[in-house]
């Protein structure tokens, strides 16, 4: 069926469900898993009158970004590894989280990929965008969308 899954995360409650759903496909069907967060740059403001910030202060946030984001995919690494399944943490740097997570999965050669949906509608969809459904379009593997 499925030999290794990719389950991408942002360590919020919903994907944290996400994460365990994973687990336990991964554990039924003998899959390794690869668990993803995807970290975003630091927002860049050109406009006049806008707060002006030092690229160290700035590398210095994104590099605590990034260490939150590895203490996440470690914590999910290990719970899969306690439930048996070889599992690796992986952190992607970029603006474009569904398309890291496109890249990632291909680059582990994953042929499955686990994710949650918050499920927003109408004018939050359209302001907020939906990275789920950016995934589900382009993916050339099965996505598996929890709510």
């Amino acid at each position: 069926m499925y030999r290794k899954l990719l389950v991408a995360t942002d360590g919020s409650p919903l994907s944290r469900k996400a994460v365990k759903s994973a687990i336990d496909l991964a554990g039924a069907v003998g899959a390794e898993l690869v668990a993803l967060y995807v970290v975003p740059r630091y927002p860049v403001s050109y406009f006049e009158g806008g707060i002006s910030v030092s690229p160290q202060e700035v590398a210095r946030i994104e590099k605590q970004w990034t260490d939150q984001g590895q203490d996440v995919v470690d914590a999910v690494a290990s719970a899969a590894q306690a439930a048996g399944i070889k599992a690796k943490a992986v952190v992607a740097r970029s603006d474009l989280v569904a398309e890291s997570i496109l890249a990632v999965a291909k680059k582990h050669r994953c042929d499955l990929i686990v994710m949650a949906s918050h499920g927003r509608k109408g004018i939050k969809r359209i302001l907020l965008g939906s990275e789920t459904q950016h995934v589900l379009t382009r993916s050339s593997v099965p996505v598996l969308v929890l709510r």
